[in-house]
């Protein structure tokens, strides 16, 4: 019997992860999935009550699952301690002991909130486009790293960005083979577009080298191009339906994800899948903590339902109940019902709902 891991973090995570929960356990019933849930802490809630943003229990129920799901971590009530404490150490070591080097974010746009986005419908209309992300590499693990004292007193932060050939086409092979999946679904041609820095960084020099090789290796049914990351932020904001799918390291791929998230009016409805070798995957909304919220019933829940969806599709091969959840959400959607978030008030017609009342809405849609 599989069993998922649920870790509800901090902030907003606790609601959110309610009704992921609710929604997962409809369709474990609904489909015969046969789903076994188990709880542990993350973040700053394991600190609290453990001392350290990742347990060891924890770690270990982790590597024993077959999946994880997680809300988020971390917030300003931690942000004084010593740094290697913090909850987002915590994130970053569960993403590091588990092998999950792809980290796939989907920016699709759903037609119901075109509106919600800052960028003309024009400009958007069938967005959907994926980010391949390296997630266990790059300037946030490499060494050596810190901040020293310099001979004349002045103080020194240092990082290193370092990517080895195997790595890239590791990450590269899963940003291929996803593209033509896609292809063979949308009838359209397969294209990845490789993000770098190569005119500066030879870090990223290496990278685009080594995506050359593989794709002509490898997957010549695929178009392959280059962009440098500052032009690959102004093009997603210029036009973004010029990519289907986007691979790049882990620096470059954070904050291009997030760019991404918002171009489809909200990152509260963006899931996000993080995957080792085996296929095996954590499972989190792109969103944050949300402090400010936390705790009042504001929190937009979609994220992580629709990351529910995707360790369906990924992790379990569940294609039937990965889409009844999407269309759920969909149908949702087109009730008029919104989050803060979400919500155009210019626009008639729609419902501002809390977070429990909209996780309710997409169990009765579950079960109609």
């Amino acid at each position: 019997m599989a069993t998922v891991l649920t870790l509800a973090g901090d902030g907003i995570g606790p609601e959110i992860m309610t009704q992921a929960i609710n929604v997962l356990t409809a369709v474990n019933d609904k489909f015969d999935l046969g789903l076994t849930l188990k709880s542990g802490l993350i973040g700053g809630a394991a600190i609290d009550a453990k001392g350290s943003p990742l347990p060891d229990d924890t770690l270990a129920q982790a590597k024993a699952a077959d999946a994880v799901l997680l809300g988020a971590v971390g917030g300003p009530k931690w942000d004084a301690i010593e740094r290697s404490l913090r909850p987002e150490r915590g994130l970053l070591k569960i993403r590091s002991e588990l092998g999950l080097f792809a980290n796939l974010r989907v920016a699709k746009l759903y037609p119901q909130l075109a509106n919600a986005s800052s960028l003309k419908a024009e400009v958007i209309k069938g967005l959907d486009l994926l980010i391949v992300r390296e997630l266990t590499g790059g300037i946030y693990f490499g060494e050596p790293r810190g901040i020293r004292t310099l001979e004349n007193g002045e103080q020194q932060g240092f990082n290193t960005m370092v990517y080895k050939t195997s790595e890239i086409e590791r990450i590269g092979k899963v940003a291929f083979e996803l593209a033509q999946t896609r292809a063979k679904a949308s009838k359209n041609p397969a294209k990845v577009c490789s993000v770098d820095k190569a005119n500066v960084l030879e870090v990223t020099e290496l990278w685009k080298q080594t995506m050359i090789e593989l794709q002509k290796d490898h997957y010549s049914d695929v178009e392959l191009s280059h962009m440098y990351v500052d032009n690959a932020a102004m093009q997603l904001l210029r036009a973004p339906k010029q990519f289907d799918v986007m691979v790049t390291g882990n620096l470059f791929g954070d904050i291009l994800s997030d760019e991404a998230a918002m171009l489809t009016g909200s990152i509260g409805m963006l899931p996000s899948a993080s995957l080792d070798e085996s296929g095996k995957g954590m499972y989190e909304p792109c969103h944050g903590s949300a402090p400010d919220i936390a705790g009042q019933d504001k929190a937009n829940p979609l994220a992580t339902i629709l990351s529910v969806a995707m360790m369906l599709r990924y992790t379990f091969k569940q294609e039937d109940a990965a889409l009844a959840i999407e269309q759920a959400v969909s149908d949702v959607l087109d009730d008029g019902l919104r989050t803060l978030d979400i919500l155009d008030k210019n626009e008639s017609g729609l419902t501002q709902v809390g977070c429990k009342q909209m996780g309710e809405a997409v169990l009765a849609k579950l079960a109609s």
